[in-house]
């Protein structure tokens, strides 16, 4: 991207927050939020991101800030998260580099559980105020009239195009959760290959942590064991895989599920898959979370007592 194209509010925010002007765009990425890597006059290179504020942006920055500090392979935040208009923008450091571990073997489910154990440990004691609302792709825990959460965009589109099965199966996946007593805890909630790299058999980075929810440990840890393996298009684990990282975490937390939480857990592990496959037919994508939704959701269903 030419500098002249960054927004107008980005120059004068590096000046005022980051102490320099930027002078060259090392990348530039719009999803669901924009962001910017940025060299500053003085030659430091910085990350810019911005997104909507829904008031979730504080407390993801300050929690990702308090892991940064303890060494865990994150970003370490260089500024809170900052009014800007409608905006809520913070920078952190630059850390490119590493490759993204592909799979979805059970090998592979107990590298990304032991990342998540690691993670999970390190939010563990850190304090902040809720990030509500849960992201839209883990809103089970909406208080909505509908079955899903109220997004305008997808909620626009004719809804007769998702599958029968999608609807029936996120249904009784979050039946089964919302039944559930579990305390909540904070959590990363797109814990995808995508989002982390790797050096070797070392874990680099972990990124895109506007991401966190509020939710019970055994949800956040079933719907990592069902998603862990999107290293392109979201799709599900399979079963198998979900098994091991869900036995690795356990092992490795040093504390045993009970046994609604290992339901909760199966549960969880469903319902960003039933989001996806929804997402996959209101837009004529490809289906690859709508068939592996298709094949595991029986299985998957059984072992999370989801009538």
């Amino acid at each position: 991207m030419p500098m002249d194209d960054l927004p107008d509010w980005v120059a004068p925010w590096c000046r005022e927050h980051l102490g320099g002007d930027p002078v060259d765009v090392l990348f530039a990425v719009r999803q669901m939020s924009a962001v910017f890597g940025l060299r500053l006059a003085d030659g430091a290179q910085v990350v810019v991101k911005a997104r909507a504020d829904d008031g979730r942006a504080a407390s993801c920055v300050a929690a990702q800030a308090r892991l940064a500090g303890r060494g865990f392979p994150c970003a370490r935040p260089l500024t809170p998260a900052v009014g800007v208009g409608a905006l809520a923008v913070h920078a952190e450091e630059f850390r490119p580099g590493g490759d993204v571990l592909r799979g979805d073997s059970p090998d592979v489910a107990v590298r990304y559980a032991e990342v998540f154990a690691a993670l999970m440990a390190g939010l563990a004691d850190v304090r902040v105020t809720p990030p509500l609302p849960n992201p839209r792709w883990a809103r089970w825990d909406h208080d909505g009239p509908g079955l899903w959460p109220g997004i305008g965009f997808l909620d626009e589109r004719d809804q007769s195009a998702v599958p029968a099965h999608v609807v029936d199966t996120a249904g009784r996946a979050r039946r089964r959760l919302l039944a559930a007593d579990l305390p909540r805890v904070l959590g990363h909630a797109d814990f995808e290959a995508q989002n982390l790299r790797w050096r070797g058999r070392r874990v680099w980075v972990v990124h895109d942590w506007d991401s966190l929810a509020w939710q019970p440990e055994a949800a956040l840890v079933g719907a990592a064991g069902g998603s862990f393996a999107g290293a392109g298009p979201p799709t599900l684990a399979p079963i198998e895989s979900s098994e091991a990282f869900l036995a690795a975490y356990q092992e490795l937390r040093r504390r045993a599920f009970t046994a609604q939480e290992r339901e909760v857990a199966w549960a969880a592990s469903l319902w960003p898959a039933a989001h996806n496959a929804r997402w996959e037919a209101l837009h004529g994508d490809s289906p690859v979370s709508g068939r592996a939704l298709r094949a595991q959701a029986a299985e998957r269903l059984r072992r999370a007592g989801a009538r």
